[in-house]
């Protein structure tokens, strides 16, 4: 057997067995089918939720605010965080504020998001903005201080601007902890959009779980969770290979 089959042989086999088993048990009635369905069940509920193209608009619906909110708060975190961890008056500035507001979570602004911005996309864009703010500012502050001293001794000394020591020494080396952070954003983004989507609009699949929910259909949950799951897979491996592309000329992606 080659390396690459014992590799995939190894990330196979604990799932299928738990599949089988979760099959096995859910067949033979020793937990209700309404609780745990058997996975050829979900599997049949997953392909007709697909083939009717009510998931389509839901995975659309969802992807369209995940991303939106996250170019927002991404947006809004990368200049912050730059400027936080390049000027320590900055960090002081703000600094207070951000560490008190930082352990609030996401989930707790939904009724405020809704006195503020009604029901529909505005309040899940703020949600979801919240939840990617922290992880990108966290780490670009994190990326930005732990520059090397002596790259930034040497660029002055060979009579560099400040703009030109940002541009070619600060923002390369900050730059696998800027793409760290947006990839634990994203993660966070999906997680605050299913529970936007259950309270704040009336489209997506975390609306359609809860849904599901009210009717008793586990196996339509677990459809949905199915596919938040490939979609987050998808956009993961998306962000990993553009990481990669860009940290070429890092040492731990050489070769």
């Amino acid at each position: 057997m080659s390396g690459r089959s014992a590799r995939l042989l190894r990330a196979v086999l604990v799932p299928v067995i738990v599949l089988v088993v979760w099959e096995v048990v859910s067949r033979t009635g020793a937990i209700s089918a309404i609780i745990m369905p058997a996975p050829s069940r979900v599997v049949v509920r997953w392909w007709d939720y697909a083939a009717s193209g009510e998931m389509l608009q839901d995975a659309a619906g969802s992807l369209y605010r995940v991303l939106g909110g996250f170019a927002i708060g991404a947006g809004l975190a990368l200049p912050l965080g730059l400027l936080m961890g390049a000027k320590e008056w900055v960090n002081q500035l703000f600094d207070p504020l951000l560490q008190i507001l930082r352990p609030i979570p996401p989930i707790a602004f939904i009724p405020l998001a809704i006195l503020w911005f009604g029901l529909g996309n505005p309040p899940a864009f703020f949600l979801i903005a919240l939840g990617a703010f922290f992880p990108v500012l966290v780490n670009t502050i994190a990326g930005v201080r732990h520059v090397d001293a002596i790259h930034l001794r040497a660029a002055r000394n060979l009579g560099a601007s400040e703009w030109t020591i940002f541009r070619r020494v600060i923002l390369p080396s900050a730059m696998p902890y800027v793409l760290s952070g947006m990839r634990i954003g994203i993660g966070v983004a999906f997680i605050v959009v299913i529970v936007a989507e259950m309270t704040a609009v009336n489209q997506g699949l975390g609306y359609r779980i809860l849904e599901a929910r009210e009717y008793f259909w586990s196996d339509k949950i677990i459809a949905g969770m199915i596919t938040i799951g490939i979609i987050g897979l998808v956009i993961d491996g998306v962000m990993g290979r553009i990481s990669a592309r860009l940290l070429r000329w890092h040492r731990g992606l050489e070769g």
